[in-house]
């Protein structure tokens, strides 16, 4: 069972409260612990939009409001820790994948500069690590808090606005687990695509 699967299961069961807390701590960990990169945000915050919009009780502008808080959160958390620990922080982990992707956040914030803060959100693993490499070059804080706040509105907002009205497309209906299967395999197929594109670089 994937991590979106299991989202999908406990949201259809839950009540409204715990869906704003479930939801709320899985963007908050995967936008701000560094270990939690491999969390499917995409595909989850779709899944619950959609999942949203099949339940009465639940609120959409509030589970909007809730995600938003928690990516904005969650990326200032990241910067904070890339600016007072640095590469101290960073460089703890010895394991491979964290190291590559620490390099390819470097080299994503370097080529987009200001907008790889805001672009990063749509970019699977990416996301987790711009923010500390933010702070880490000691990026603007003002500049940083402002493309912050611009890009966990799009994402956030962004994506779980699409679920919800994706629900409301007859086609749709009751598909929810195919979509977010989806959208996970969309995930890995952009991952593979930029790993091997980095390795023909």
């Amino acid at each position: 069972m994937t991590i979106s699967d299991w989202v999908q299961q406990n949201l259809n069961s839950a009540t409204p409260f715990l869906i704003y807390i479930l939801l709320g701590l899985l963007v908050f960990i995967e936008t701000g612990v560094l270990i939690a990169f491999f969390i499917p945000g995409d595909s989850i915050l779709f899944a619950a939009g959609f999942v949203a919009a099949t339940r009465h009780d639940t609120n959409i502008v509030i589970l909007i409001l809730v995600i938003v808080l928690a990516a904005f959160m969650g990326d200032q958390v990241g910067f904070v820790l890339g600016r007072k620990y640095g590469r101290n922080y960073l460089g703890r982990s010895e394991h491979p994948w964290i190291q590559k992707m620490i390099k390819r956040s470097e080299n994503f914030y370097e080529k987009y500069g200001w907008t790889a803060v805001v672009l990063a959100r749509f970019y699977p693993w990416i996301r987790t690590f711009i923010p500390p490499i933010a702070g880490l070059g000691k990026m603007n804080y003002y500049k940083f808090l402002s493309a912050n706040i611009f890009g966990a509105v799009l994402w956030g907002a962004g994506i779980t606005t699409l679920g919800f009205y994706a629900a409301s497309i007859p086609a749709l209906d009751g598909s929810s687990k195919e979509i977010a299967g989806f959208f996970i395999f969309l995930t890995i197929a952009i991952t593979i695509k930029n790993y091997l594109k980095a390795r023909r670089n």
